[in-house]
């Protein structure tokens, strides 16, 4: 009897058929409380399902991938190359984003008092209690006094912080603490099965979206948000195409590897939501475990290109809008803002639009400016969030290549089998 192989969709393409129907969600459903309820609800489900295993995947690959290092001075040496490549690649972004916003003049296009505004007190609220933290309770907030207390509130730099000593604990005793390597894959298994209600996720989240916002809302502010895309794009193709390059490997390969994770990224808004898979690839992508255990969970908090170039190219708009000339040392103690508040309130709620509530003061722009684009930070949201990802999956491998902790063999089996079957070959 002949077998028949049956055809299963992957799950990039699950994702985005659960993106066109939450569309389709969301234009039937425009304005309507029920389903929108419905819709919020499911979402926040998910969400809340990769909430529960991000922390644990966290905490026992990075340890593990400490653990595997075992030298102190290394991951010193590992730590501050990571640092100072994530400062350049925002700094880039965000330079990108000015000469951008400054050939192209998005502001000058709007009639700011015709635009409706929205509700940001959420953000005012947010950015209020960052700006009682600075920079320096930034910096204590890192050492945790509770690490209990941290995993409950999913504050991840304390928990990196806290894993990276328990690692060096770990690999000082030896192969009596290599338990949580067990863990580590029973996270990964779990991770699998959360990601098969992904589409349904998408679908909700991109409904509801789209049921309290309305296409309508995009119209007039269509050119900043193609702007933005169009900026975040050139990004990704020629920055770090570049930087790639350099490094001797394509982009283009990274992109294929990571295409189902930019597009749940782009589709929910959220990294963590990819963070655990991202874990799973690039180590299989060639990059050493604890290279990419490191450098992942603290790209989430330092290395957010796409929110970079978002904030850069949002704030020149609204001064723009507002005809606020400003001078070539006005543009650069911008950027030189945007560095210091981009990394002081990361890993916050709504943190680009924190970013812009503590920026965009220093440069003449009313508060009640921001009420105008909060209504479309969503569908930018989704952008930005794509780039950060891909980013994050760009450090590791650049980290890992400039500390020769980079198997290419192990790459090039890893990317001929997408490039074979649309999907990398199933573990035995």
């Amino acid at each position: 009897m002949k077998r028949y192989r049956s055809y299963r969709l992957s799950l990039g393409w699950q994702i985005l058929i659960g993106l066109v129907i939450g569309v389709v969600f969301g234009v039937i459903f425009y304005k309507n409380n029920t389903a929108i309820t419905a819709m919020q609800n499911i979402g926040t489900m998910f969400i809340n399902l990769i909430q529960m295993i991000v922390l644990p995947i966290v905490v026992s690959c990075l340890t593990v991938g400490i653990a595997s290092m075992g030298d102190i001075k290394k991951l010193g040496r590992v730590g501050l190359k990571t640092i100072i490549y994530f400062e350049l690649m925002t700094t880039i972004a965000i330079a990108l984003g000015m000469i951008v916003a400054n050939v192209l003049h998005p502001g000058t296009l709007i009639d700011i008092h015709s635009l409706h505004g929205s509700d940001i007190s959420q953000y005012m609220a947010t950015a209020k209690t960052a700006e009682h933290t600075g920079i320096w309770g930034t910096l204590m907030g890192i050492i945790p006094t509770n690490i209990f207390k941290s995993l409950a509130n999913g504050d991840m730099m304390p928990v990196i912080f806290f894993s990276v000593f328990f690692g060096l604990g770990i690999a000082a005793i030896g192969e009596k603490g290599q338990i949580l390597n067990a863990v580590a894959e029973v996270m990964f298994k779990v991770t699998n099965w959360v990601m098969h209600v992904a589409p349904i996720g998408v679908c909700a989240l991109i409904g509801v979206a789209l049921a309290e916002m309305g296409i309508g809302a995009l119209i007039p502010l269509g050119y900043f948000v193609a702007i933005a895309y169009v900026t975040m794009t050139v990004f990704i193709l020629v920055i770090m195409g570049i930087v790639a390059k350099i490094f001797g490997f394509s982009i283009f390969d990274l992109l294929l590897v990571i295409k189902d994770e930019i597009v749940l990224a782009f589709s929910t808004a959220s990294s963590e939501a990819v963070l655990p898979k991202m874990i799973e690839k690039m180590d299989k992508f060639g990059t050493s475990q604890g290279i990419v255990s490191f450098v992942i969970p603290t790209g989430y908090t330092f290395n957010l290109d796409g929110s970079a170039i978002y904030q850069s190219i949002a704030a020149l708009f609204l001064a723009q809008a507002y005809h606020i000339n400003l001078s070539i040392g006005q543009q650069i103690t911008l950027l030189v803002v945007l560095m210091i508040t981009s990394k002081g309130m990361a890993g916050v709620p709504g943190a680009s639009f924190v970013v812009l509530l503590a920026t965009i003061s220093t440069i003449g722009v009313p508060v009640t400016g921001l009420t105008f684009i909060a209504g479309i930070d969503r569908i930018v949201d989704m952008g930005r969030t794509a780039v950060n990802v891909v980013g994050n999956s760009l450090a590791t491998v650049v980290i890992g290549k400039s500390e020769k902790e980079f198997d290419e063999e192990k790459s090039k089996k890893y990317i001929a089998s997408f490039k074979k079957h649309g999907v990398p070959e199933r573990a035995e």
